[in-house]
């Protein structure tokens, strides 16, 4: 792809992405599986990533992923990301995942939450440089300070990890 800007709001990497869900994406309990959902959202993510960074980007780690209530069979599932906080060539992607009920007319259900890290890559693997996030809104903030949050414990559990193996 062609070079980066040295920052990008988060605005113009936003996505959003619907799914139709299937019975053989069902769990034992007849729901929708998991690994469907997480799959579904580091695809959605790993395109905001790319696009935020302006071409390849892989992912580090799911920070986290909340599921809140249980996704049927024939839900809409809708997956909205977008770039929360950006390092030198790490950025969190955060995913929101809502369902719109097959069997009801209703509010959308907020059914999972989810964050990952990507690393942004070159054409050999290495890490390159990505643009800074530039938040727009109180929303976009707020996703900053809890985007860095969330950094600050991976940082302080990968020390006190790397610490607990130095004592044995």
């Amino acid at each position: 792809m062609s070079s980066s800007p040295l920052v990008r709001p988060t605005s113009e990497t936003r996505l959003s992405l619907s799914h139709i869900t299937a019975q053989n994406e069902t769990n034992l309990l007849g729901t929708v599986h998991g690994g469907v959902i997480m799959t579904l959202v580091d695809s959605v993510a790993g395109v905001v990533a790319a696009r935020h960074s302006g071409g390849a980007a892989v992912t580090a780690s799911m920070d986290e992923m909340v599921f809140l209530v249980p996704v049927r069979v024939g839900d809409v599932v809708h997956f909205s990301a977008q770039v929360n906080w950006t390092g030198r060539s790490s950025m969190e992607v955060g995913v929101r995942i809502t369902a719109d009920r097959w069997d009801a007319v209703g509010p959308q259900v907020h059914v999972a939450s989810a964050y990952l890290v990507f690393v942004a890559v070159d054409e050999e693997g290495k890490p390159r440089q990505v643009p800074q996030a530039v938040p727009e809104t109180d929303e976009d903030r707020r996703r900053l300070r809890e985007a860095e949050i969330r950094r600050s414990h991976r940082l302080a559990r990968r020390a006190a990890i790397i610490a607990s193996r130095e004592q044995v």
